[in-house]
């Protein structure tokens, strides 16, 4: 397909790449698409994606909720716009910091945005997204891994499944890890009902404190940790590479 040919594209895409002029039809414009999506994300700062709804966005802004239809097709098409915006831009990676640092650097910078505004992580997700936000964000990672001596699919691959690790230990850390960081009691309670003849490992973490580690913060050094464990197994394939079977 032709990259002006924009007979073929979503509603939500062409608004997204600024390929669409909403707004157009009914009387005379008082509204815009940035107002909308403002409101939007205004609202799911205050009170989380659940409380986001066409007629919540119109009567913060004083309009009916039809107003919002000249703008905007669907609540579906603004979350997808919605999707896109509260991510933001991607980081600036220095060109000489070589693959790793510069996956490591890109892997915090979505870490920090997702936690920013973790309601991001309650919008549903119906496809690939196709947003300008997140193609610049595909388009830095892709970057970090180019010089590589692998197939483009698996850089592809490398960027992706990074991101999947994010996302999911993001996820992880906001529904579950907090509530054991805010419970003191937690290796107590373990100590309390774990019998040691059937949890012996577990047990053993009990005692040496390894839950209570000072050293050990449930929070960035958890996900830390994983991360350079997961580079370490990138800095192996991509190592050892032109060595494995085909």
């Amino acid at each position: 397909m032709d990259r002006h040919d924009e007979g073929v594209l979503p509603k939500s895409v062409k608004l997204l790449w600024n390929l669409d002029d909403p707004g157009t039809r009914g009387p005379k414009r008082g509204l815009s698409l940035d107002q909308i999506v403002d409101a939007a994300v205004a609202i799911g700062d205050a009170e989380g994606y659940a409380a986001i709804s066409m007629g919540r966005i119109a009567k913060e802004l004083g309009f009916t909720p039809m107003s919002l239809y000249r703008y905007v097709d669907s609540k579906d098409t603004l979350i997808e716009i919605l999707h896109d915006r509260i991510i933001g831009p991607p980081p600036t990676l220095p060109a000489d910091a070589g693959w790793r640092a510069n996956l490591q650097a890109w892997a915090w910078a979505e870490f920090h945005a997702i936690r920013n505004r973790e309601w991001w992580m309650d919008i549903p997700v119906t496809g690939p997204p196709l947003g300008p936000n997140n193609m610049d964000w595909l388009e830095t990672g892709m970057a970090a891994v180019s010089a590589l001596p692998i197939p483009e699919p698996q850089r592809l691959q490398l960027v992706t499944n990074l991101s999947f690790f994010v996302i999911g230990r993001t996820r992880f850390l906001r529904d579950t890890m907090r509530h054991v960081e805010d419970d003191k009691d937690y290796g107590t309670i373990l100590a309390a009902v774990l019998d040691p003849a059937r949890y012996p490992a577990v047990t053993s973490a009990v005692t040496n404190n390894a839950f209570e580690d000072d050293d050990m913060h449930w929070d960035e050094g958890d996900f830390g940790f994983a991360l350079d464990r997961l580079l370490d197994g990138y800095e192996v394939y991509i190592d050892t590479y032109p060595n494995r079977k085909r």
